[in-house]
């Protein structure tokens, strides 16, 4: 005999058997009850909550011979017939492939006979949302006003596509998404049926990967027992099969980001790839790791919508209180963006190395969250006693390590060189000269600049960030134009380095100026004199 699949084998047969959606059963059951049964009903909702399931039990149960309370009563001739799919009665389309006005038309030309056996002639059609819009207008009519012997059940995953013409035709009954604890029960219950040894927190885990739908949560569940046939199903044993990744490794991660450890967060990746996890499903599942620590952080009344142990709680809730909300909200929009590529991905690491990178070094990004996560990195540095030396460009090194002076003392001065090479020191004396002799707007911005001397003896042109720094910055021909300027006055060539600081105070800060060291020299000289 052929194997058949959990989510066959132990699909409702009944309104009791069906989970999670008891406001729907309720309501058909008072239907069934008072004999106030719709002519066009629309079950719409994601996949694997029931809506075909129950289309099933409502039309065994208007033609049921003996029907109960929960339904159908499974026995007589015409519940063995619709159950063997060899009923007349019972009609299931799929309209996925069965979408043209022809088919709609052979519906509508049916739905004039009357029963063979049974009280009504029940028209389930399925993915209604596939069907043309000749197709919709083709059966208009008929779903308006049916004969009385019709029912129309109309199942779909993608309402919003339903023109409003069929909306307004129909009752409609929202599936809502299956909770954790609901598929973890179902799931519970089928496998001491099975005699399937299993531990409760795989189960949670498969109805968690379920996200809401029971049908997937039997599918995993199916999946799990056939590579671990006659051993107990654990929950490593899970994570192993689904190709995810323990809570543990998250907690590990993020706290690497939090550190800016780049080399930890590859190497931790590196671990997880070796292991042969699915980069999707971890991508997935980081995702949801840092919602569940915005949520701590959010309130603290949120454990009921948090599923995880009190262990696992207690560490999120140690981690939610050495980040603010921002950064978090950064670290989910780069993830979430990031699920939206890897997926169809050819070099899916890279991607997720890419976005790695990208928390640990928020300089990577221009918005505003990657702002203000700077922002926090330089107070935190601040906080702990270090200072920034300048780096090149103008940018702050965030890994110098000098200390900070107690609160309320002067700044260190920068300690100025003894000596400033012959060339340079030609230039800075008769900068005012060269000034000058240059034209506007050039001559504006050169007299508010401040020179210093960089690496190899070059002449540091310092500008403030704004126009004049735009002005040399983002017009390499302005740049060629001074040093060939400097040439004319030097009479040798001046190499020239260009950087940006925010005001006068971080040039004392981080740069000599060097026009106050050559006037230092000269007075020295007029004393000896």
């Amino acid at each position: 005999m052929s194997y058949t699949a959990l989510y066959r084998k132990f699909r409702p047969n009944t309104f009791a058997d069906v989970k999670g959606q008891d406001h729907i059963v309720t309501t058909l059951k008072n239907q069934l009850k008072a004999g106030r049964i719709g002519h066009a009903y629309l079950f719409t909702g994601t996949r694997g909550t029931g809506k075909t399931t129950v289309a099933k039990i409502l039309a065994r149960t208007v033609n049921c011979e003996n029907p109960g309370e929960d339904g159908p009563c499974g026995e007589c001739r015409i519940c063995r017939a619709i159950a063997a799919g060899a009923s007349m009665n019972v009609i299931e389309i799929d309209a996925a492939s069965n979408n043209g006005v022809d088919n709609i038309r052979e519906i509508v030309e049916e739905v004039s006979y009357s029963p063979a056996e049974g009280k009504f002639k029940v028209y389930i059609i399925d993915e209604v949302h596939m069907l043309s819009i000749g197709a919709f207008n083709a059966l208009l009519k008929t779903l308006e006003e049916p004969p009385s012997y019709v029912i129309f059940i109309l199942a779909t995953t993608e309402v919003h596509k339903l023109p409003i013409t069929i909306l307004s035709r129909c009752q409609r009954y929202d599936f809502k998404r299956i909770t954790i604890d609901t598929i973890a029960a179902r799931l519970k219950e089928l496998t001491g049926a099975e005699n399937v040894q299993v531990e409760e927190k795989a189960l949670r885990y498969i109805a968690k990967a379920a996200d809401g739908s029971m049908r997937d949560a039997l599918s995993l569940l199916d999946q799990c027992i056939a590579f671990h046939l006659g051993s107990e199903l654990t929950y490593d044993k899970v994570l192993d099969v689904l190709g995810a990744v323990d809570t543990e490794v998250f907690s590990r991660l993020f706290r690497f980001c939090l550190d800016r450890d780049v080399p930890g967060c590859i190497r931790l990746l590196e671990e997880i790839v070796m292991q042969g996890r699915e980069l999707t499903q971890f991508v997935t599942d980081f995702t949801w790791y840092l919602r569940n620590l915005m949520l701590v952080q959010a309130s603290d009344n949120l454990e009921d919508v948090i599923d995880m142990s009190a262990e696992n709680l207690k560490r999120l809730k140690e981690e939610a209180a050495q980040v603010q909300m921002e950064q978090i909200v950064r670290y989910i929009r780069v993830f979430s963006e990031l699920s939206g590529q890897v997926r169809y991905a050819s070099q899916k690491r890279i991607l997720v190395e890419i976005a790695l990178i990208k928390l640990c070094r928020p300089q990577m990004e221009t918005n505003e969250e990657a702002v203000l996560d700077r922002i926090r990195q330089v107070e935190d540095k601040l906080e702990n006693g270090v200072v920034f030396a300048a780096a090149q460009g103008g940018q702050s090194d965030t890994r110098a390590a000098d200390r900070v002076p107690p609160p309320g003392s002067e700044p260190p001065r920068p300690v100025l060189p003894q000596a400033v090479p012959e060339d340079v020191r030609a230039v800075v004396s008769r900068w005012p000269s060269i000034v000058g002799s240059a034209e506007n707007p050039m001559k504006s911005y050169m007299k508010n600049a401040k020179l210093s001397l960089g690496e190899d003896n070059k002449l540091v042109v310092v500008l403030e960030d704004g126009p004049a720094s735009d002005f040399f910055s983002r017009h390499p021909e302005n740049r060629q134009q001074l040093e060939m300027l400097l040439e004319d006055f030097a009479g040798k060539q001046i190499a020239v380095d260009f950087r940006t600081v925010g005001g006068g105070q971080e040039f004392e800060q981080n740069y000599v100026d060097l026009s106050r060291l050559v006037r230092m020299d000269i007075e020295i000289e007029e004393d000896e004199e």
